[in-house]
C-alpha cells in the first residue's frame, strides 16, 4: 500500500505536469493572437485604401480618409454615405474668426462641447483626464494621452488654450461663438 507522502508526491507531479500543457498551450494561443492581430489590422489597412480609392475624390484623385478619430486613440469608420459630414482625421484648421465647428470631426467638437458646458457654467478649464471621464472612458494612459495630443493639436491650431499646463479651455473667440456646433 502506498504510504500518504507517496499519494501526493504522485499528485503534485501531476499537477506540475497540467500547469506546464497549460503553459504551453497558453503560449501557443497567444503566438495565434499575436498573428491574427497583425492579420487583421493589414486587413482593415487594406479595406481603408480599397475606400480611399473607390471614393469620389477631387479630380479623380483617390478620396478623402473617412475615419472618425476616437478619443481612446483608435479608429472608426464612418457610417455610409457620411463622407461629407465626417472631416478627415486629424486634420484640425487654423481657428479665425466664422469658422465653424463642424469644419472639425466629430471627436474634436465633442471637446468644444465639453469645454463650452464648462465655460457657460463658470467652470475652469480641463484635465484630459477629466475629459476621459466625460468622455465615459477608462481612465488609463493610453486614452487620457490621446486626448491629450488632440487637446495640444487643438490649442497649436487656436481653438483652445492651455493657461496652466495640462488643463484647456476654449479660445477668447471660439467661446465667443457660443452653439458654434
Amino acid at each position: 500500500m502506498p504510504s500518504v507522502v507517496g499519494l501526493l508526491e504522485q499528485r503534485e507531479c501531476a499537477a506540475r505536469r497540467r500547469v506546464d500543457e497549460l503553459r504551453e498551450e497558453a503560449d501557443r494561443i497567444q503566438a495565434e493572437l499575436a498573428i491574427a492581430e497583425r492579420d487583421w489590422n493589414e486587413w482593415v489597412i487594406a479595406c481603408s485604401r480599397v475606400g480611399e480609392v473607390l471614393a469620389p475624390g477631387d479630380g479623380g484623385v483617390a478620396g478623402r480618409d473617412v475615419a472618425v478619430d476616437l478619443p481612446d486613440g483608435g479608429e472608426q469608420p464612418a457610417p455610409a454615405g457620411a463622407s461629407e459630414s465626417v472631416k478627415p482625421k486629424s486634420v484640425v484648421p487654423m481657428w479665425h474668426s466664422g469658422l465653424a465647428w463642424s469644419a472639425l470631426s466629430v471627436d474634436y467638437q465633442r471637446i468644444l462641447r465639453i469645454l463650452a458646458d464648462r465655460d457657460r457654467g463658470g467652470q475652469g478649464p480641463l484635465s484630459c483626464q477629466e475629459m476621459a471621464v466625460c468622455f465615459g472612458l477608462e481612465v488609463v494612459p493610453a486614452k487620457v494621452e490621446a486626448l491629450r495630443s488632440k487637446a495640444k493639436r487643438m490649442v497649436a491650431r487656436g481653438w483652445l488654450v492651455e493657461p496652466v499646463p495640462g488643463r484647456f479651455s476654449l479660445s477668447q473667440g471660439v467661446a465667443g461663438q457660443g452653439e458654434g456646433w
